[in-house]
């Protein structure tokens, strides 16, 4: 959805909007919002193409979207899912709400199926909701680096989706795992000078470079404590597990080229 413009930026190119734009050879991307969406499902579904001249009912559709359980969510999460039923493309990656509403989000369908009986409403809520369910067509990615807020709300984000969705969680990913500066030989002689570095001495000129090397080793320690807990929450879901290491440039940039790569 890219509200912060990252995906552009990755693509040096200029803010995507909500017409898809073909930015690298068969690789489409665009921004999304609930307005946005709102204005194409009244062209879509009302027939009605000059939603955008009308303020007076846009306003009041938007009031509806804020105050009603569930609208908002399925607006967004609805293009998506029309966007997979037109079979427009081969395959849609969403970047999604943070951790706190993607929930919320991807079981709008279920809640306003739950909410509304009959009607238009239900019926494209429950062609929404198949496509979410079907586990050969819709799977969450979890994606988290290892820290300690990161790590502790993706287990809670997997313990929800678990308790409240049937979206499928197709794997958990640890992104920018930092690599283990030295050998595990060779972090006992890094020890012993950082030791004598402490006493003075000859030694003490390699207090600050120890000092350095001693916050990559720590960091990297921390790092596996953390990967420890996201990958029992993955064994524990049933769910596969990929460590993507630390690297140099975007990871947006990195992902755009591989799928360039891919669909070309």
């Amino acid at each position: 959805m890219d509200e912060k413009g990252a995906v552009a930026n990755a693509l040096g190119t200029t803010p995507l909007t909500f017409e898809p734009r073909e930015v690298e050879p068969s690789l489409h991307a665009m921004g999304m919002t609930t307005e946005d969406s709102l204005r194409e499902y009244i062209r879509l579904f009302v027939r009605n193409p000059l939603v955008s001249t009308m303020g007076p009912l846009a306003k009041i559709l938007d009031f509806v979207a804020n105050a009603a359980p569930g609208v908002k969510e399925i607006l967004a999460i609805g293009k998506v899912c029309w966007e997979v039923r037109e079979q427009h493309y081969d395959l849609v990656v969403v970047d999604a709400e943070a951790t706190g509403h993607v929930v919320a989000q991807i079981e709008a369908p279920t809640i306003l199926s739950g909410l509304v009986q009959v009607g238009v409403i239900k019926e494209q809520s429950a062609w929404m909701r198949d496509i979410l369910h079907d586990v050969n067509r819709t799977g969450v990615v979890v994606v988290a680096t290892p820290e300690e807020m990161p790590v502790v709300e993706t287990i809670e984000l997997l313990d929800r989706l678990r308790a409240s969705s049937k979206v499928d969680v197709a794997a958990v990913i640890a992104n920018r795992v930092p690599a283990s500066p030295f050998r595990e030989a060779d972090l006992a002689v890094v020890t012993a000078l950082r030791d004598a570095a402490a006493t003075g001495g000859p030694a003490a000129a390699l207090a600050a470079p120890l000092e350095l090397v001693s916050v990559a080793v720590d960091r990297r320690a921390r790092a596996e404590q953390h990967l420890v807990a996201l990958a029992g929450a993955a064994q524990r879901g049933g769910v596969d597990f990929l460590v993507l290491p630390e690297a140099d440039g975007d990871p947006v940039v990195r992902l755009t080229e591989d799928l360039s790569m891919e669909l070309s």
